[in-house]
């Protein structure tokens, strides 16, 4: 079961308004819209998905990784890999 289980809708609208979002900047590109307006847009596209991601990563933590290490084992270190990896790809981007 995923961790964001419970806040499953409102994960989707986030990402449903992203989308517009995204949408937002195709149309602003296709309107040949100053480029540094629309590298405003593009950030706050970036930070809306950083914003969502870190979300997904907390609920990820409180739910999965809290009941791997809960139950112990091999369980527990993979689910605290995969976190960390996780954890390090949100860094780099």
């Amino acid at each position: 079961m995923a961790g964001y289980v419970e806040h499953k809708e409102d994960v989707i609208r986030r990402l449903r308004r992203i989308e517009g979002q995204v949408r937002g900047v195709q149309r602003m590109v296709a309107e040949d819209v100053y480029c540094i307006d629309v590298l405003t847009q593009v950030s706050a596209v970036n930070a809306a998905l950083q914003s969502c991601a870190v979300t997904l990563l907390d609920e990820h933590l409180a739910c999965c990784v809290t009941e791997a290490i809960a139950q112990g084992g091999d369980q527990a270190r993979v689910k605290v890999g995969e976190a960390s990896r996780a954890i390090a790809r949100l860094i780099r981007a």
